[in-house]
């Protein structure tokens, strides 16, 4: 025989903060948006297109069953030793790269020093230095992307002996701060501030240990 039980449910706001936390953690566990870090992908893709870097896209199926490009960058985080991010793509000179990065993000160090490096390396090569770049196996950080450095040269001219080397680590560390602005959005996004404003707006309600209810 069924029965009617009434449950009081309560805003995060109206509950103890022991309960409070438990709400925050259902929040952070399965409450962000699938695409949280969709801001963070739009914008790495337009500095690679400012570097030279065109990356490369894959044809997925939906749940609808239609077919959607995407651009091939993976991370995993951000607990264990071995996460970080990757990319695939291709690489080649890209004049001016060094000035324009410089504009679109001023403060960003890292950034400058990394198409610095690609700018004086190139400059060694005569500007013919072009790389592919292809994630290998099942983890992601930047070891995982296996990168052919060759040199396009019309007579045959071959690469700097530290060519491979300087552009490998520069794509790399393009990797690293990918993932260091990855793991920024998420602290952002999971802080307790940034989580209460959440579940205010999402209107969402709890009974009064802090379990999801309604």
């Amino acid at each position: 025989m069924s029965r009617v039980i009434s449950t009081t449910v309560y805003l995060s706001d109206e509950l103890s903060e022991s309960a409070r936390e438990k709400a925050r953690s259902w929040y952070c566990e399965g409450g962000l948006e699938y695409d949280w870090y969709s801001d963070v992908y739009e914008d790495f893709i337009l500095i690679c297109n400012i570097l030279g870097i065109r990356l490369h896209t894959r044809t997925v199926t939906t749940t609808g069953g239609r077919y959607h490009e995407k651009t091939c960058i993976w991370f995993s985080g951000f607990w264990s030793q071995g996460d970080g991010a990757c990319f695939e793509g291709h690489y080649r000179y890209q004049p001016g790269a060094a000035q324009n990065i410089r504009q679109h993000a001023p403060q960003d160090e890292e950034l400058h020093r990394i198409a610095d490096e690609l700018q004086a390396i190139q400059q060694r090569n005569v500007w013919q230095l072009q790389a592919d770049i292809q994630h290998q196996g099942r983890y992601y950080h930047e070891y995982s992307m296996h990168i052919t450095v060759e040199r396009d040269s019309p007579t045959g001219q071959q690469a700097t002996d530290d060519a491979d080397g300087v552009l490998s680590d520069a794509l790399r560390d393009l990797a690293r701060w990918l993932y260091q602005q990855l793991e920024m959005q998420y602290d952002w996004l999971t802080s307790p501030e940034t989580v209460d404003e959440a579940l205010l707006a999402g209107g969402y309600t709890f009974t009064e240990t802090g379990q999801r209810f309604g």
